[in-house]
């Protein structure tokens, strides 16, 4: 079940990848007209209407990348189904539609089936497609039906099954809907406190990548909160709307770096240049981009305690922006880039304030990470024993080498390290780690694995390993699978 959830969370990558091109868009559209918010210049209306266009769609963009992500082929049909099983389930469970099932007036419609359109239910059809998919793609029916055989047949089952779908929703629905409203009004409730109690679970949930499922209650219309879609589009109040998501700016633009030159310092100075380009790159892309992911694993094994100090210094970020009402948001995580794009909107309220927290923030960070890891000795990286001559023979057979030759160079150790076409049975990757399932975890060998560099191995099952390469990953991937296919 968890190594479901997390192949769930990783398809979600795909969608939500696409947010920052709507920030972007958005950002720079009201930087054109920020008194008209578009109605005054066209070009700003433009595109400001092409980034909502993004935003407002989400439900769709979660349904056809999580159709496509979880069927075994990541075949277009399976997203086509996927589209095709939101469609039914949105429409016959749409407002006029359950008016008329129930005969009785639009307006006496349970509340609930205005919001069928959401990221849940967007999911939910994203799995039943790639269900279908999985089942019938490879169905040959007979000579008279055979042109609806194979992958044809995937839509059309795909509809049929959001007809039950649909009728068992059609009771369940409200009910689903209502404990949501609940879960999200009882966080909401507690005002800061319940923001900063969101900011710490939602870290202590990464290494699961069970943190999607938290986040979508909270930053889209899945229990009327929806934070980023209100933020960007200037509906809510201002100094409340965005507090789920501003207590991420400083930790992620300031903190987390500042953990990063902690880790730098306290590293042995024979490791000291290895571990220099590894934070450096960590710390960069968390600043710029708000993925924080290459630099969060490069501890999170080796220094638990560190991190459940991360998750509670993330809590308490959140909880400080929201009390004093500072808000900004994000597209897609809280860096410079959505920083810089979101701090003009309307409901941006003291944003450069989120600035001085993240200083605040960033000595916190070094000081503690600093004195934490001296004190107790925190195997943190450039800091085991087991600092091996894999990795200076790995950094010797890169010098000279192109940048497509070390990614198919950094490929090559971390299959071999893996076990190879005996052992992989299965590659994917997320927006920073490689997600592969092998037959035997004894005949993996990490060490070989971790002197490629990689900020860390997470074992998540039996048979599922995650190797955390960074935003590069794509890369790394692709050559994998040119080994696997030689």
């Amino acid at each position: 079940m968890k190594a479901y959830l997390q192949k769930i969370g990783r398809s979600l990558m795909l969608p939500v990848a696409v947010l920052p091109a709507a920030a972007i868009l958005m950002g720079i559209g009201y930087w054109i007209d920020h008194d008209g918010w578009g109605s005054g210049n066209p070009v700003a209306a433009f595109l400001i209407k092409a980034g909502s266009s993004i935003i407002d769609n989400m439900s769709i963009l979660f349904a056809v990348g999580v159709a496509l992500g979880m069927s075994k082929n990541k075949d277009g049909s399976a997203a086509l189904s996927g589209l095709v099983a939101y469609l039914v389930v949105t429409t016959l469970l749409g407002v006029d539609s359950v008016a008329m099932l129930q005969g009785i007036d639009v307006d006496s419609v349970n509340p609930a089936f205005a919001k069928i359109g959401n990221q849940f239910i967007g999911i939910i059809s994203g799995l039943i497609a790639s269900v279908m998919y999985n089942r019938f793609s490879h169905v040959k029916l007979p000579d008279a039906l055979a042109f609806f055989s194979g992958k044809r047949l995937v839509p059309i089952m795909t509809a049929v099954a959001m007809l039950f779908a649909s009728a068992i929703l059609f009771f369940v629905w409200p009910a689903i809907f209502n404990a949501l409203v609940s879960f999200g009004k009882a966080i909401s409730n507690l005002d800061f406190v319940g923001a900063g109690l969101y900011g710490f679970f939602n870290r202590l949930l990464i290494p699961t990548g069970l943190h999607h499922a938290l986040n979508s209650v909270f930053w889209f219309d899945v229990a009327g909160i929806n934070d980023i879609g209100n933020f960007w589009s200037g509906e809510g109040t201002k100094g409340v709307t965005g507090m789920y998501q501003a207590g991420f700016f400083p930790i992620m633009m300031f903190g987390l770096p500042a953990a990063a030159l902690a880790i730098y310092h306290t590293a042995k100075p024979s490791k000291k240049k290895q571990i220099a380009a590894l934070m450096m790159a960590a710390a960069f892309a968390a600043f710029f981009t708000g993925v924080t992911e290459p630099l969060e694993f490069a501890f999170m094994f080796l220094a638990p305690m560190l991190f459940v100090v991360h998750a509670a210094l993330t809590g308490l970020s959140l909880a400080i922006a929201a009390f004093f009402h500072w808000t900004a948001g994000f597209g897609f995580s809280a860096g410079f880039v959505d920083f810089f794009l979101s701090s003009s909107l309307p409901l941006a309220n003291k944003p450069f304030m989120l600035i001085l927290q993240g200083l605040v923030f960033a000595v916190i960070y070094y000081f503690l990470f600093r004195f934490l890891i001296i004190k107790f000795d925190l195997k943190t990286p450039g800091r085991g024993d087991d600092d091996d001559e894999e990795s200076d023979d790995f950094e010797a057979s890169k010098e000279g080498a192109t940048v497509e030759n070390k990614f198919a160079l950094m490929a090559a150790q971390i299959y071999e390290g893996l076990g190879g076409d005996a052992n992989v049975t299965s590659v994917d990757n997320c927006i920073t780690r490689l997600r592969l399932e092998v037959k035997d975890m004894n005949a993996v060998d990490q060490n070989k694995i971790k002197a490629t560099g990689v900020p860390g191995i997470n074992i998540v099952g039996p048979q599922s390993i995650q190797v955390i390469v960074g935003t590069q990953v794509q890369f790394v991937a692709d050559e994998i699978e040119k080994i696997r296919k030689a």
